[in-house]
């Protein structure tokens, strides 16, 4: 951290940031939504968010209040599967959870089993 920061106040902050080309956006944001490999999501609460340009190159940077909730398989690879397999909802639905969302895991494992 560089010494006196943090006792400048956000205009100080906005110009010295400028001064080094780093140029920031607020953007208005109701939810932030991070969709996890293994289809959790961390979900932000009345977040605010500020896209961060340092020299071409952009970040967010996000705050609010985080929860997670589990994801699960979306209803077009649940209606694939049954499609596929001539199964039930629940079967597909189980089939590729016990996956991780592997659509072709999925299938096969059900193609195993008939």
């Amino acid at each position: 951290m560089i010494p006196g920061l943090g006792s400048m106040n956000p205009k100080q902050m906005a110009r010295l940031m400028q001064q080094m080309g780093i140029k920031t956006l607020e953007v208005d944001a109701s939810e932030v939504v991070v969709k996890k490999k293994d289809g959790s999501e961390l979900v932000v609460s009345s977040p605010q968010v500020l896209v961060i340009d340092a020299q071409g190159q952009k970040m967010l940077q996000v705050s609010g209040t985080i929860s997670e909730r589990e994801g699960g398989p979306s209803e077009d690879d649940v209606k694939l599967v049954m499609a596929q397999c001539g199964c039930a909802k629940a079967e597909a639905l189980a089939a590729l959870k016990a996956a991780k969302g592997d659509i072709a895991e999925a299938i096969m494992k059900l193609g195993e089993k008939g």
